[in-house]
């Protein structure tokens, strides 16, 4: 009897430290909180109470961890300063591949609030403005203008992007492929140029997936989409531990970062 009674015991044991059965069923509020946590709640409220003096902070942050990472930070002060700093980018880079310039650009308000075309076109530049492939068009319609975009990217020496955030602690750039707003632009082009409100420079990981999962200005697309996290140019050291950019992705990366 007293074996029996170990031996049950041993058994409920290990029940209890296993949890349910694969088949139990879980109540819905066990796997999906239906509201933040505190420390969540302290995430936002951080968040929106941030003091010009702690976005200063951020910036100072931001900036530390991006040389060591050959990310290139330049805070401007409008947008026809933004729009100087790149047209001074287009004219002192030159093409890693090739000889033509072309620039290709996320079909965006702010990108397109800089007025790049008119500019570029009095130097010859084609700008390239990615856009969603319409839903109405036949199959092989649609292929044929996926695959124009691409090569329009693919043949692009400087892609340009905005950032839904950056984190300061890690010097990194959150982006969200959207319709119209491939990956690809900041990824298949030599130099990546990327532009980023001040307001959206968050401090961590942490704040960033509050923000999404609880805020509700991004709640509705949540954490599911296709979210890149890029901390600068590429960079490899597969080979003899030696440091190389642009082997996977772009060889210079800038950040402009613009007034709210």
């Amino acid at each position: 009897m007293a074996d029996e009674r170990k031996e049950r015991f041993f058994l409920d044991s290990l029940r209890r430290a296993l949890g349910p059965p694969p088949q139990a069923s879980r109540p819905m509020e066990d796997l999906f909180p239906r509201k933040p946590s505190a420390e969540d709640q302290r995430l936002l409220g951080a968040v929106s109470g941030r003091s010009e003096r702690e976005r200063e902070e951020l910036l100072r942050r931001l900036r530390a961890a991006a040389a060591p990472l050959h990310l290139q930070i330049e805070a401007v002060v409008d947008l026809a300063a933004a729009r100087a700093t790149v047209l001074r980018l287009v004219a002192e880079k030159s093409p890693e591949w090739g000889g033509e310039k072309q620039l290709v650009a996320w079909s965006h308000k702010l990108i397109e609030s800089l007025d790049l075309a008119e500019p570029l076109a009095r130097q010859g530049i084609p700008l390239w403005m990615t856009a969603p492939i319409d839903p109405g068009l036949a199959p092989e319609a649609a292929a044929e203008e996926r695959a124009r975009q691409r090569a329009r990217i693919a043949a692009s020496f400087i892609g340009i992007t905005t950032a839904d955030f950056c984190l300061a602690e890690t010097a990194t750039v959150v982006l969200r492929s959207r319709p119209g707003e491939p990956r690809s632009v900041a990824l298949l082009p030599s130099i990546h140029i990327a532009l980023v409100r001040r307001g959206q420079i968050l401090a961590d990981l942490k704040e960033l997936f509050a923000l999404l999962r609880w805020d509700e200005r991004y709640r509705g697309a949540g954490v599911s989409n296709c979210l890149s996290l890029i901390s600068g140019p590429s960079k490899t050291a597969d080979i003899e531990a030696t440091m190389v950019h642009g082997a996977h992705g772009p060889r210079e990366m800038f950040l402009l970062i613009l007034p709210d």
